[in-house]
């Protein structure tokens, strides 16, 4: 978020199919709210729809070099799916990168 990104829903939120896209919607109880690790829940700006362009496997090791291009099907809709380790500080660039992309 500190690059720019957008909140749209902590830990979980309901997603949907409408027109053929994907969208996302935060939970209602939490919606605004992000759990910052050490300092407890706060507010934080948030989104309160977005459409879903890619879905990130966040992983915690090295992923493959070069990837073959994935998908997954969520609510009959096809979404392309990056696997992304996201330790490095790099990580963020890598996935606007990759949003870019799309």
């Amino acid at each position: 978020m500190a690059d720019g990104w957008r909140l749209i829903g902590d830990d979980y939120v309901h997603v949907f199919a409408s027109g053929g896209d994907l969208f996302a919607a935060p939970a209602e109880r939490i919606a605004g709210r992000i759990e910052a690790r050490g300092v407890g829940i706060i507010p934080s700006r948030h989104l309160p729809l977005g459409r879903v362009r890619l879905v990130v496997d966040c992983l915690q090791h090295s992923g493959e070099r070069l990837p073959e291009t994935g998908a997954v099907t969520l609510s009959q809709v096809a979404v392309p799916l990056l696997s992304l380790d996201v330790r490095p500080a790099s990580a963020p660039t890598l996935l606007a990168q990759a949003m870019r992309r799309l």
